[in-house]
């Protein structure tokens, strides 16, 4: 899908301007959609930039950061503890991170398998845990192989993390297929997530829409959107 023509050339422009601009053109959406703009939370989605440039973000105003992978987030969060941001895991966790991934993290987006839910349940070493935000990540293709849980298996998926007792439910989260068009996958997500909220009342956030789709993900009531490169500018390349 074309990016929106209302946000800035990653290429030509600074962090400053390019997270204006994208401020800009979510509230234009939640305009159009009937909404208020201050119940949506924007993740930035920072991979593969330096903490440098979450920094500077952060003198602008962002609260939130999204990372996905845990060797450098966990590296960004220790960098930039002064700070009071909020950090969201958003990739896809092996459980044996899982612990490790909760000393930074207060959200994690990517809940999608038993053993990475089971992970986060107290054990005998650690009794007490840190409890941490959670979102179910549901798969909208038909390939297995993708991340999140097939919608049919949600249910069961809520209800195991509900039972960890250490994961406080917010919602789903979701990626819009390739081969969709994205408000029609976000509106399959939204009757997902009316589907969660009559099992856990309080889940009822919606993590969905990027740089590209971000205004069909508000009209269908996202209320988080991971947005990179249309505010951070082109990913260096991996480390």
């Amino acid at each position: 899908m074309a990016g929106d023509p209302r946000l800035p050339s990653v290429d030509r422009d600074g962090p400053e301007a390019r997270l204006a601009s994208v401020r800009a053109s979510i509230a234009d959406a939640a305009r159009s959609a009937g909404r208020p703009v201050d119940e949506i939370t924007l993740v930035v989605v920072t991979k593969y930039h330096p903490a440098s440039l979450v920094r500077e973000l952060a003198a602008l105003g962002v609260t939130d950061v999204g990372e996905n992978r845990h060797q450098e987030a966990q590296a960004k969060a220790a960098e930039l503890a002064d700070l009071d941001l909020t950090w969201h895991f958003v990739g896809q966790l092996q459980s044996k991170k899982a612990r490790q991934v909760r000393r930074y993290a207060d959200v994690v987006q990517s809940l999608d398998r038993d053993s990475v839910v089971d992970a986060f349940a107290p054990t005998e070493s650690e009794p007490e845990p840190r409890v941490i935000d959670g979102f179910v990540q549901v798969n909208l293709t038909d390939d297995p192989g993708r991340g999140g849980v097939q919608p049919d298996a949600v249910e069961a998926m809520v209800e195991r993390v509900l039972r960890t007792g250490t994961v406080r439910l917010r919602g789903v989260m979701a990626v819009a297929p390739l081969d969709e068009e994205p408000r029609r996958a976000f509106a399959r997500l939204r009757g997902i997530s009316a589907r969660v909220a009559a099992t856990a009342p309080g889940a009822t956030d919606i993590s969905a829409g990027m740089s590209g789709d971000h205004a069909e993900a508000i009209a269908e009531g996202a209320t988080h959107l991971r947005i990179g490169t249309a505010i951070t500018g082109n990913r260096p390349a991996a480390p």
